[in-house]
């Protein structure tokens, strides 16, 4: 583990190359309807322009190739570990430039859904551990962005289906 800095030179034992990241889409479409799309990794490139590539390996694993908007690729193996429409529960194992796990949590909220995505990973990619301390306010703002994004995507596609 590498020690990050403090913010007045000291370190602290906080591993600088882990991320926690949380992000809540309200969508104006029954849960069943986002389940339905969340559940298909293989068609998010068509709504979300920065998931670049998603290729099938079997029923439950997937290799994915994101891009957001600074100058870098990720690409990690995503084998499904939970899987649960009634609860609305999609999660994922992650390996490669990212090792970790994402959920996605589907749930009712109002007329609409609630979309929670939470996602605990260590990064691997020898660049982003390389940049790891100057970079990580922009490496968050980047994650951000590539959500904000594939809010509007979902949405854009949801209103075509």
């Amino acid at each position: 583990m590498r020690p990050c800095p403090g913010p007045y030179g000291q370190t602290h034992p906080m591993d600088c190359n882990r991320y926690r990241f949380l992000s809540l889409w309200s969508l104006p479409a029954p849960p069943a309807a986002v389940y339905a799309v969340l559940e298909r990794p293989e068609d998010y490139p068509r709504w979300w322009p920065q998931v670049r590539a998603v290729t099938r390996l079997d029923d439950s694993t997937g290799v994915l190739t994101i891009r957001s908007v600074l100058p870098y690729a990720v690409t990690f193996t995503a084998h499904e570990t939970d899987r649960d429409p009634d609860a609305g529960i999609l999660r994922i194992a992650m390996s490669g430039d990212i090792d970790g796990w994402a959920r996605w949590t589907v749930t009712a909220d109002g007329c609409g859904t609630l979309a929670r995505y939470d996602q605990v990973v260590h990064v691997r990619k020898p660049l982003l551990r390389w940049f790891a301390v100057p970079g990580r306010p922009v490496f968050r703002l980047n994650h951000r962005l590539m959500m904000a994004a594939g809010r509007r995507g979902l949405l854009r596609h949801l209103e075509a289906v």
